[in-house]
């Protein structure tokens, strides 16, 4: 009875008076353990799905900023599994923290935005991955530029296949607009979220 009544006081201590389960309203005990976790400090990253004319989105974002865009292709499971080794395992389903990213994407699927203003964390696209995924906004919106032009303006004029495989590993699709970038010839090239998805992001683009 004592070792009972002891675990209850820490349980009590640790979590600040978490609404017990049986209340059967887990979006608000999620919510009361990310806010626990992130006074704590404990929570690194945090993440939520949203719906969208593309599949299933995975948002991922840190204190720095959003962090990873991720299409259902991916294997979201997979991808949440590599930001718990190249970031931090303290992940925590929190979708309030990406409101912002949420409601500017669906801004965008429905026409009303342009060009996302979200603070970003670019700590997965180091180098000269990041000099390219940075031009990528400078692209028009419903226009496209080839991955020659994009090397130039990244400043390294011959790399256009380097161009290829930043886009490639984009970690922000959508938000970085790597759809935007086609082959010299105006063919569409490869892309993370399927060649079908780049094509009705140009065409969504287009149509607006």
């Amino acid at each position: 009875m004592i070792d009972q009544l002891d675990r209850r006081r820490r349980m009590h201590d640790t979590e600040g008076t978490v609404p017990d389960t049986d209340e059967g309203n887990l979006p608000a005990l999620r919510h009361r353990l990310a806010r626990v976790a992130r006074g704590r400090g404990l929570l690194d990253v945090a993440y939520r799905t949203v719906d969208s004319p593309v599949g299933a989105l995975l948002l991922a974002g840190t204190d720095r900023g959003l962090v990873r865009v991720a299409y259902a292709e991916e294997g979201h499971e997979a991808v949440l599994a590599r930001l718990a080794s190249e970031i931090s395992p303290r992940i925590l389903r929190t979708p309030a923290r990406l409101d912002a990213a949420a409601r500017q994407l669906d801004e965008y699927f429905t026409g009303c935005r342009v060009r996302f203003g979200l603070p970003l964390d670019l700590r997965l696209a180091p180098g000269f991955r990041r000099d390219v995924l940075t031009r990528l906004p400078e692209i028009a919106y419903g226009g496209t530029a080839s991955y020659l032009q994009v090397a130039a303006a990244a400043g390294r004029p011959r790399a256009a296949r380097a161009v290829g495989t930043a886009c490639a590993g984009n970690p922000l699709p959508i938000v970085l607009p790597c759809h935007r970038v086609v082959h010299r010839d105006g063919s569409l090239g490869n892309y993370l979220g399927g060649a079908e998805t780049k094509r009705a992001l140009l065409t969504l683009e287009a149509t607006r």
